[in-house]
């Protein structure tokens, strides 16, 4: 692996452990659902608001979701923030403002622009669904903890480097900075916190 050349580090992780797993998504609305809902909290909670959300709704669509009501939302689990985020996100798609089968085949910078229009849908949510669910290689979410927090204690740095020092120290990983950060995450899984 070219990143193993590029880092003693990384080498050590898959000397270690393994190839990371290939966490993948379905492009589409689910996907980015279940993004929005993972945001800041940990990824067992929202994926059990997630799994119940599918037993009300058993096709995850825009339409279908927007049927379901504030109360019905919150007895599922929903923020109040997180029902604004979601609904919105069905909306846009509902009305034709966002495409995402369109969405695949553009850019990075424009696939940004796009999703970030969105109340609720920042850098961490499109880094994760452009890396996940478009399998784009040289995205990086440097707001990611999870990240931070490896890449920490991979190099027995004193303090968790912010998005800006996260930036600058994957340079040089470029352009399979996704392939680091799934070695990252493996990395984090693996280990005691």
């Amino acid at each position: 692996m070219v990143l193993a050349n590029l880092d003693s580090d990384l080498a050590r992780i898959l000397e270690t452990l393994g190839p990371p797993p290939i966490w993948s998504r379905e492009p589409g609305f689910a996907t980015l659902l279940c993004i929005i809902l993972e945001q800041q909290v940990s990824l067992a909670a929202a994926k059990a608001v997630f799994t119940r959300l599918c037993r009300v709704v058993v096709t995850l669509t825009p339409e279908n979701f927007l049927t379901l009501d504030d109360a019905q939302l919150r007895g599922i689990g929903f923020s109040r923030q997180k029902i604004l985020y979601c609904r919105g996100l069905a909306q846009a798609i509902a009305t034709g403002q966002l495409d995402l089968t369109k969405l695949e085949t553009m850019d990075e910078t424009t696939i940004r622009t796009e999703l970030k229009r969105l109340k609720g849908i920042g850098e961490w949510t499109v880094d994760i669904y452009l890396l996940m669910a478009l399998q784009r290689p040289d995205v990086f979410p440097k707001g990611d903890l999870a990240i931070a927090i490896a890449l920490q204690k991979l190099k027995n740095l004193a303090t968790r480097p912010t998005p800006i020092q996260l930036e600058a120290m994957t340079q040089h990983w470029r352009p399979w900075r996704a392939v680091a950060a799934r070695l990252l995450w493996h990395y984090y899984l693996s280990n005691p916190k």
